[in-house]
């Protein structure tokens, strides 16, 4: 066989193994994936996992949290009042519906903070230590004034305040089209930890250039468990005979080398929906509970939050990583619907409330999951397209760039606000129009804390998010 058809074999190989439910396709996959998986059980307290909460769409972090000090108050309600019908302007704390005061254990002189009035749930997770707010975080090349932004005098990020570009960004540290994604790089290093490296990076939302890796690639599942292929389990036409058959069709020996790489994938496809689908923990009163139902902000009435079922599906596969041999696991979920340019005032406070319910449930969920505390073990942070402009369009927000974001879980020093609340209003530093946040915090900042407690190394870090090297800090101080 020549080099050409050597390398083109190869890449079908990836590419195949990307549009399946597969792991890693770069290496062989185990004939006996269960007695692989208990040689590799780890005990709790040698479990991790990281789970990236995507907010799609770009959260206004500026209603999400909030400097409710007299001066900044005063700007905020003075810009965000308009004479519009849907003005996005909050009600003040002590108000029916007002914000929820927070106290920082840092203090920032002169500065009050509150969280936006849905986030209840996510207060009393601040409130009992298990939950940090991170400021102003957004893609830097390197630290930026705005006069250099301005005069576009050093590095800036490709395609700012674009939707796909920034989502891809924010993820992978490239726009869109990027390959891989900052998750699945660290998957990459560190899933010679497990027993079974198809379950390293699982997604429960979809296909995510988070979780793409260049040896790992990222397994999807859903509330009903591991993706199957259809019609290769149970019956086929109301017989067995026939889902054996067509098994014994996709996987079976061919001459054609492209064939043979095919059956194999598909072969691995479906003895690792069959791992998972042991291992991993039912719904409900058996398993992992069901998450309640939470409360429409705005009609008051209780519904189903996807984003809690999201989180849910990522513990049944937390408490199964035994029989998975699993000891780092990176995780993505995601909820849309933040691109708030119109109507913000209601669907943001839907969406708020949504993702606190989630994040408490989640909270909750692992404080007893398989009989565990797995709280320290396991930390959720939230991530977002951009912040949005300080200023209203009427009712609604424009995109920005720097926002605020979560962090939670057993390992958070939580309680805190970590980096300097930036000044409310406008035609200040940190101002590039608009009230669109300049950022203070890189990505790669708020990555790298999050990867140096996730067990890489100075190095590793390095290799991951190249432009470490320009931020004097690159541990935020966050993770205990």
């Amino acid at each position: 066989m020549t080099h050409k058809p050597n390398a083109s074999r190869r890449h079908f190989l990836r590419a195949a193994s990307l549009m399946s439910v597969v792991g890693t396709a770069s290496a062989p996959f185990a004939l006996n994936l269960l007695t692989m998986g208990a040689a590799a059980a780890q005990t709790a307290g040698d479990y991790k996992a990281i789970v990236c909460l995507f907010l799609a769409g770009g959260n206004d972090h500026a209603n999400t949290v909030l400097a409710t000090d007299p001066g900044s108050w005063s700007s905020y309600t003075s810009v965000r009042t308009t004479n519009e019908a849907g003005s996005i302007a909050l009600p003040a704390a002590g108000m029916q519906g007002g914000v929820l005061p927070i106290v920082p254990n840092t203090v920032q002189p002169g500065r009050e903070f509150s969280l936006h009035p849905s986030l209840g749930p996510l207060k009393d997770l601040f409130d009992s230590g298990r939950a940090a707010v991170v400021a102003n975080v957004g893609p830097l090349v390197m630290p930026t004034t705005r006069a250099q932004y301005k005069a576009q005098s050093i590095p800036l990020p490709p395609k700012l305040f674009s939707h796909n570009d920034q989502q891809s960004l924010w993820q992978s540290s490239r726009p869109e089209g990027a390959k891989f994604g900052w998750g699945g790089r660290m998957g990459d290093l560190l899933a010679s930890m497990n027993g079974n490296a198809t379950f390293t990076s699982v997604s429960a939302a979809g296909n995510a250039v988070f979780l793409a890796g260049q040896r790992i690639n990222q397994y999807q599942v859903n509330a009903s468990g591991a993706v199957p292929i259809g019609g290769v389990n149970g019956t086929l036409f109301g017989a067995p005979a026939g889902s054996n058959s067509l098994q014994a069709i996709l996987t079976g020996s061919r001459s054609n080398v492209f064939e043979q790489d095919h059956a194999a994938i598909v072969k691995r496809s479906i003895d690792a929906q069959g791992v998972l689908s042991t291992a991993m923990a039912p719904a409900g009163a058996a398993g992992v509970p069901n998450p309640t139902q939470y409360t429409n902000p705005n009609t008051g009435a209780l519904a189903n939050n996807p984003l809690a079922v999201q989180l849910q599906t990522v513990a049944r596969v937390i408490a199964g990583r035994g029989g998975l041999g699993a000891q780092r696991q990176i995780f993505f979920v995601s909820m849309g619907g933040f691109d708030t340019h119109d109507f913000e005032k209601t669907n943001h406070a839907d969406l708020m409330a949504k993702l606190a319910h989630a994040m408490s449930y989640f909270d909750t969920t692992l404080a007893t999951l398989g009989g565990a505390d797995l709280r320290k073990q396991v930390t959720l942070f939230t991530a977002s397209d951009f912040g949005r402009t300080f200023t209203s369009n009427g009712d609604g927000t424009d995109h920005g760039w720097g926002s605020h974001h979560f962090v939670m879980g057993g390992a958070v020093k939580g309680k805190d606000i970590y980096g300097t609340f930036p000044v409310t209003g406008l035609n200040h530093a940190e101002d590039v129009g608009s009230g669109s946040l300049l950022p203070a915090i890189s990505v790669d900042q708020y990555a790298a804390t999050l990867a140096k407690w996730f067990g890489l190394s100075n190095g590793q870090i390095a290799d991951v998010f190249p432009n470490i090297g320009n931020f004097s800090a690159r541990d935020l101080g966050f993770m205990a």
